[in-house]
């Protein structure tokens, strides 16, 4: 009920210019259905062998995948009328898997890497705020879930007296398998775990297939998000930091994020601003530009990661 990343106000879209097309989950079906046997597939599924190398794991899923991604880019050219930027909120969850018969973040990863961002969970909002971050650094980007916490044994072993932050100052950004190719480590096609333990448990992967897997390459990023509030008005928040050279141990598109106090910035920002748990990053740091495209939005306050010693507005100054 309260899961604003895709039930938010559509209000402010349109008055940022933004035209939004809204199909269900049946149209994008139909038009997957329409794409069986397209001659384009096998010239998609080369260039998906070439990208994956040694990490095409799975490659019976390909041609499913080749379908889909076609899907999605004649869907644009039919559909973005007088427009010259598109960008998706797709569906991906739970009912896609059983009916499509996969997961399509892997395509999702190689659309935002040409500059066409595919949120997650039709994420409206944050398929803007990766259009944004894909403007202003002229780079790929990635959408990822920013609610997972690093392990605190893993932080005493691999992070404390080795770099320069708090266990508080970390967090795991994580999502199945929708970041770039590009961005990633290392890489590997694989199925989707969690999905598997409900949809196909004890048995070997079939319509969880499509994720793409690995740890998201270490160096500078900026974290933030554009969003419309419960009151339809525009809110937005940037914080810098990195992704840190650990290993995280883990599966999915994920890495070790740290941001300087972002145990208040999560607390009196991402929190108390009642955002989604989808954060935007970008691959550098860009936090004054991406803020300056905020500011001539007419977003009132964005939100940052004050410093120790600068207080937020609710934040108790007793210790």
């Amino acid at each position: 009920q309260d899961f604003l990343a895709c039930n938010a106000p559509i209000k402010q879209l349109y008055n940022l210019g933004v035209e939004i097309e809204e199909n269900s989950e049946l149209d994008l079906f139909a038009a997957f259905n329409e794409h069986a046997n397209d001659p384009r597939i096998p010239e998609v599924i080369a260039d998906m062998e070439k990208e994956l190398g040694e990490g095409n794991k799975m490659p019976g899923i390909l041609p499913k995948l080749a379908q889909y991604e076609l899907t999605l880019l004649d869907w644009m050219e039919a559909h973005k009328g007088s427009r010259e930027y598109v960008v998706f909120a797709n569906k991906c969850w739970p009912s896609f898997q059983t009916q499509f018969g996969f997961v399509p973040c892997y395509v999702n990863s190689r659309l935002v890497s040409r500059g066409i961002p595919v949120s997650c969970e039709v994420d409206i909002y944050g398929a803007l705020s990766e259009y944004i971050g894909t403007c202003v650094s002229k780079d790929a980007v990635t959408l990822l879930d920013i609610n997972n916490s690093v392990p605190r044994d893993m932080y005493d072993s691999e992070i404390k007296d080795k770099f320069n932050y708090t266990l508080k100052d970390t967090f795991m950004g994580f999502h199945c398998g929708n970041t770039p190719a590009c961005k990633l480590s290392f890489k590997n096609m694989k199925n989707q775990m969690i999905m598997a333990r409900s949809l196909e448990p004890n048995q070997e992967p079939n319509i969880t297939r499509g994720t793409l897997e690995g740890d998201i390459i270490p160096g500078e990023i900026t974290f933030f998000r554009l969003q419309s509030n419960a009151d339809a008005e525009l809110t937005a928040y940037v914080a810098e930091g990195e992704v840190l050279p650990v290993a995280t141990r883990s599966f999915g598109s994920i890495g070790i994020f740290a941001i300087p106090e972002m145990g208040r910035f999560y607390r009196h920002v991402l929190i108390e601003g009642r955002y989604p748990h989808h954060g935007a990053v970008a691959f550098g740091h860009f936090g004054k530009d991406i803020t300056n495209v905020f500011n001539y939005l007419g977003v009132k306050e964005v939100g940052f990661n004050q410093p120790k010693g600068m207080l937020y507005k609710t934040e108790n100054p007793f210790k």
